[in-house]
């Protein structure tokens, strides 16, 4: 029984559940970037990171080869964290724009963020099975953020597996539907928001941009 977030982030680290994702990542290790070649990557898992006691959750897909799988931190040392802390500190949801390391100062304001798998995927596509396996993590994750009143989903796969867990603790008959900005109050009275992903492909095709991403944002702090 997991009783809180170090046992939880323990067995998470430890975890060797998915052979494919396990062969990525040994790909990456040996093929770093060229402006990373001297870096130690962290190469295992990642745990989620933030106010364990915050009321907002932000989930994503998966830590991204060359950032999480990097740096050991989700949403970190790339281009889509670039963009997503900007926003959140422009929204005060964060105390910094920039989230480069592990060591870097960054911490969030009445909110966690972690990813729905919890290793990088071949071409960031997982497979059910790899999503199933990292369920349980996901979901001892939303059960020890007691104070948890909104779920933003950065990207469809992300609001997937939300309403995948849901379905399943709370009977979940609404339909849902992915779409950004959507936002549907659930059963248990927590708030499930659609976010378009923070991507340089969502951002550069003006999908996305910053004055879009910090409105949501600061809307769902007012639901606190």
């Amino acid at each position: 029984m997991i009783n809180n977030i170090s046992q939880l982030n323990n067995k998470i680290i430890k975890c060797r559940s998915c052979t494919r994702l396990i062969n990525f990542r040994k790909k990456i290790l040996k093929k770093k970037r060229k402006q990373y070649i001297n870096q130690q990557y962290w190469g295992k898992p990642i745990t989620g990171f933030g106010d364990i006691n915050g009321e907002m959750l932000f989930v994503g897909l998966a830590p991204a080869a060359h950032g999480g799988t990097r740096t050991g931190r989700v949403f970190t040392g790339d281009k889509s964290s670039d963009f997503l802390y900007k926003c959140l500190f422009k929204a005060n949801i964060s105390n910094q724009i920039n989230s480069d390391h592990i060591n870097d100062g960054l911490k969030l304001k009445n909110a966690y963020i972690t990813a729905a798998l919890k290793c990088v995927p071949p071409e960031d596509k997982p497979l059910k099975k790899e999503l199933d396996n990292c369920s349980n993590f996901f979901n001892n994750e939303i059960e020890l953020l007691k104070n948890l009143k909104v779920i933003v989903c950065l990207g469809k796969i992300a609001f997937d597996a939300c309403k995948y867990f849901y379905k399943k603790k709370i009977n979940l008959d609404q339909k849902i539907k992915f779409g950004h900005a959507k936002i549907y109050s659930l059963k248990n009275g927590i708030k499930l928001v659609g976010c378009y992903h923070p991507s340089p492909r969502n951002v550069n095709t003006g999908r996305i941009n910053e004055n879009k991403m910090v409105r949501l944002f600061q809307k769902i702090k007012d639901f606190n």
